[in-house]
């Protein structure tokens, strides 16, 4: 099973919780046992799991994202966006979650984030459930 999930970021760079999205397209597909790809389709945004309990987990992220890749490095991209296509890459673009029991098989702190690098934008991620 298929869904598309959308995304609103607020800033330009921003890690979202999609856990929820996630565990309700699992639940919808109705599978116990199976797996869970979360794909980006964006070149300048991600997904990454990662913990969700303490957002300054997030914030150091974001932070050390930034400093080894600044926004403004001197790029040949145009666009004012290469650092972004840069974040992407080094976050990659998919996850791939098992299914147990009806459920993500996420540890006890993982949570799944839309990663955002060019925002603030609607984006989408695309679940596959089998």
């Amino acid at each position: 099973m298929i869904t598309r999930h959308e995304v609103s970021t607020g800033r330009r760079c921003q890690m979202v919780d999609i856990t929820p999205a996630v565990s309700y397209a699992v639940h919808s597909a109705g599978i116990e046992e199976g797996m869970c790809v979360v794909y980006c389709p964006h070149t300048t945004a991600g997904v990454r799991i990662n913990e969700g309990a303490d957002p300054d987990v997030a914030a150091d992220i974001l932070a050390h994202l930034e400093k080894l890749v600044p926004a403004s490095g001197g790029y040949k991209h145009a666009e004012g966006n290469a650092d972004a296509h840069i974040k992407s890459t080094l976050v990659g673009s998919s996850v791939t979650v098992i299914v147990e029991n009806g459920h993500p098989a996420l540890g006890t702190w993982q949570k799944i984030f839309f990663c955002e690098f060019d925002g603030p934008r609607q984006r989408k991620v695309i679940i596959s459930v089998r």
